[in-house]
């Protein structure tokens, strides 16, 4: 199937669920991308992507990942400008650029929460949103069902959607070295 086929397949399956309330975010969840034709698919799992964290006032750690067995570091998405980072997908799935990775990260960790959560209109239909704080990212979020979330990334300036699940993850899971 064409990327462009793709692509419209999956924001059909996406609007097609029931929208989220911010109020239902806060806590930890396990990401997986959802192939979809889009330049990063597959790249986020290549670098050791865990997933999210949303907090009680509405503040967001966008990027989280597996640093080492248990513990999580929330990377600062403004390190790595959206555009480049679209542009080197193809090497951001080998890997030596899971290695390089590995030893970026501490160096590249966030200070604070990175993003904020709202509520807002997506194809007429009110649902949370995590708004990048230093990217032009808009994450848009949907209900597959009671422990799972469908993630809609959209780039400013770029028709292409990268999609993702979000499952929501015992407290008790791996500790954070945010």
């Amino acid at each position: 199937m064409k990327s462009v086929e793709l692509q419209n397949e999956m924001s059909n399956w996406f609007r097609s669920l029931e929208p989220v309330q911010p109020i239902e975010m806060p806590g930890l969840w396990k990401g997986e991308g959802i192939p979809s034709g889009h330049p990063l698919d597959g790249v986020l799992e290549n670098l050791g992507w865990f997933g999210k964290r949303f907090h009680a006032g509405m503040r967001a750690d966008a990027l989280l990942f597996q640093w080492r067995p248990g513990r999580l570091v929330a990377i600062e998405p403004g390190f790595f400008p959206i555009g480049l980072a679209i542009k080197a997908a193809p090497f951001g799935r080998t890997a030596i650029a899971r290695s390089w990775f590995s030893y970026l990260q501490k160096a590249c960790r966030a200070r604070g929460t990175t993003a904020a959560l709202k509520l807002q209109t997506e194809e007429d239909a009110a649902t949370a949103a995590m708004i990048y704080d230093r990217q032009p990212i808009v994450d848009y979020f949907r209900r597959i069902d009671g422990e799972e979330l469908a993630g809609m990334m959209c780039v400013r300036g770029d028709i292409r959607r990268y999609f993702f699940k979000l499952r929501r993850v015992d407290a008790a899971s791996p500790e954070s070295d945010t």
